[in-house]
């Protein structure tokens, strides 16, 4: 079972010719509704890879977040964890033409105390993996301190307010995952990435959109995966895919190098349609995908690196 814990938000998508900078102007060529927020995001790319995945976020007790509630539970994620005390929030999405988006999130009432409950609540009922974001840290460090019985966690750490956060984030989790640009500018170059997956004991994935991705091990070593090449129409919820899928892999047993491949080629398959859920493909696509590839996977090229991070 898998607990995921985080943003649930209704998206606003604006379509626009370019990402308008300070003072510009632009006009949009369409406007659309759609649910998303990373948690939910990441419950149903999970449920959709034919994992026990539950959603443990904020909502409200409005007809608009009841619709939001029973879309996750046709997708097989179950909700009975979701607190209904707040409301569902907003997130504004400008899309380019050629997939390229910038995100304007509202803060939602997901506080260290829900937290904590959620920790709790899914020690009680056996569950193997909790996720969460980073909007949670370094607030939710303390309800992650290793205990008897505790889910193994993983963050993804899209949301770090920045260093503290993302360092509260990396020593909480057994796996984390984060876009390269970020990760650079809260911790450093890759020998200080390198570093810190040492320092924390955790599986770090770094990913870089179309230029592939990376994990580095808590034992020093680097593996660097290609993306999937696809003709982008939308990469809302890509990273979310990403995530999502790689913790349905963790749950089945697989590998952290197998399960990042497989959450690879996932998150590509789902940049080819429209919304933040609609290109999120199931287990079988991503089984037929990789059966088209010679040897049946993607490339990887692996290496060791020191322990203060410089190659040998």
């Amino acid at each position: 079972m898998i607990v995921f814990c985080g943003y649930a938000n209704t998206d606003l998508t604006v379509r626009v010719p370019v990402l308008p900078g300070p003072g510009a102007r632009v006009q949009a060529t369409g406007v659309s509704y759609g649910e998303g927020g990373m948690a939910a995001n990441a419950s149903v790319a999970a449920a959709r890879m034919g994992a026990d995945a539950r959603f443990a976020g904020v909502v409200g007790d409005d007809a608009l977040s009841t619709a939001f509630l029973r879309t996750l539970a046709a997708e097989g994620v179950g909700t009975d964890w979701t607190a209904r005390t707040a409301e569902l929030t907003t997130a504004v999405v400008l899309l380019t033409p050629d997939g390229e988006r910038s995100i304007i999130s509202q803060d939602d009432a997901l506080d260290a105390a829900h937290v904590a409950e959620v920790v709790r609540t899914a020690r009680e009922a056996g569950a193997d993996w909790l996720y969460l974001d980073g909007y949670r840290f370094p607030a939710a460090a303390d309800a992650l301190a290793a205990r008897p019985g505790r889910p193994r966690v993983v963050v993804d750490l899209d949301g770090c307010s920045g260093p503290e956060a993302m360092r509260a984030a990396l020593s909480a989790a057994d796996h984390a995952i984060g876009g390269r640009a970020q990760l650079t500018e809260c911790v450093g170059d890759d020998k200080a990435l390198v570093r810190a997956a040492i320092e924390h004991q955790v599986y770090l994935m770094v990913t870089d959109g179309p230029r592939g991705w990376t994990l580095l091990t808590p034992t020093g070593e680097r593996h660097d995966g290609e993306a999937i090449k696809v003709d982008t129409v939308d990469a809302t919820g890509a990273g979310d895919c990403f995530a999502g899928t790689y913790c349905a892999e963790l749950d089945r047993g697989t590998a952290p190098l197998d399960a990042a491949r497989f959450a690879a080629v996932a998150a590509g398959l789902s940049c080819t349609r429209p919304g933040a859920r609609d290109g999120m493909p199931r287990r079988e696509a991503v089984g037929a995908y990789l059966r088209t590839l010679p040897g049946r996977q993607t490339a990887v090229r692996s290496q060791p690196v020191h322990s203060q991070g410089e190659e040998r």
